[in-house]
């Protein structure tokens, strides 16, 4: 979908608009997102980020996904400047402008930009979107002093609902009023959110709640694997490990006789050596506990993807 595209379509006498959820937890679907609630939306970011007919907001997005849709909703409910960039993995490598006030990106282009610090130069505040941030980039974009918040949401909460601040050390994941949190008794996060047409919504990510306006991300209830009466979180275990030389990796699981699942790594390389094994299980043993400990490498020589760019993890 263009962007024009787009704006026909928020132009016309439908009260909705058509989406696509990401399929990062399950096949692609078409979902119907009500236009009073997506200007509720971006109503709230633009009061949060001080967003008016004075600002800039930079779209390097596809308008095919909720991310890019609300960057120009949002231009057009403030009057805000909006610059349109085809989306690639080196936004603003050729931009010569005026400073922009809030960018979003997605966390490969974040990377790119952090390691073209220049760029930086034009980038009031950052949205980090679509996936979570490694902490080594965390780490590097508060480092080069960028003002950039990781969010959370999804596509039928039109985008986010809570921002937390990129620093030195993690932070929570803070609402954006008049957005509120409870859990549910699996621990995961339930979105009390007024302003919505759904007002009430029970998501399956488990998390550490702080207060009914702060939260710690903790992993999908989906992926939660229970192995031998234990149950671990593949997203957490991945936090400890961070980036492999190896290639891509992700935590899954898959039946076993003896502890119902057992932990497998999946790996994005060609089969490893003996040395380049020993190597691995070396690492994965300093910072695991013996029951994250992988019972098998399987790896591919490519993963699959959504048609956003995730992984489909693969289970057993």
């Amino acid at each position: 979908m263009t962007i024009d595209e787009f704006i026909a379509e928020w132009g016309n006498d439908r009260d909705y608009v058509v989406a696509h959820t990401s399929g990062s937890t399950g096949t692609p679907k078409e979902i119907r997102l009500l236009k009073a609630d997506m200007k509720a939306s971006a109503l709230a970011t633009n009061r949060r980020f001080g967003i008016t007919d004075r600002s800039s907001l930079f779209l390097c997005l596809s308008a095919d996904y909720i991310a890019g849709k609300m960057m120009i909703v949002r231009s057009l409910l403030s009057g805000a400047r909006l610059v349109v960039e085809k989306p690639s993995n080196r936004p603003l490598e050729h931009y010569d402008g005026e400073p922009l006030s809030l960018v979003a990106v997605v966390p490969s282009q974040a990377l790119w930009l952090a390691e073209h610090p220049d760029r930086l130069r034009y980038v009031g505040k950052m949205i980090v979107g679509g996936g979570e941030v490694p902490e080594t980039l965390r780490r590097r974009l508060a480092a080069l002093g960028v003002e950039a918040y990781s969010t959370y949401g999804m596509t039928e909460t039109c985008s986010h609902v809570a921002l937390s601040r990129l620093a030195d050390e993690k932070m929570p994941y803070e609402a954006i009023a008049p957005t509120t949190f409870s859990v549910d008794d699996r621990g995961c996060l339930v979105i009390e959110a007024p302003q919505f047409s759904f007002g009430r919504l029970v998501t399956n990510d488990v998390v550490d709640l702080l207060s009914a306006t702060s939260f710690f991300w903790k992993g999908r209830w989906d992926n939660v694997i229970n192995t031998g009466g234990i149950k671990v979180s593949p997203e957490q275990m991945e936090r400890k490990i961070g980036a492999l030389p190896y290639g891509r990796y992700y935590i899954s699981s898959r039946p076993s006789e003896k502890w119902g699942r057992e932990v497998v790594l999946y790996l994005e390389s060609s089969p490893l050596t003996d040395a380049e094994r020993a190597a691995l299980d070396e690492r994965l043993r300093s910072v695991l506990s013996p029951y994250e400990m992988p019972k098998a490498v399987i790896t591919e020589e490519r993963f699959e993807e959504t048609s956003s760019g995730k992984i489909i993890r693969k289970r057993g």
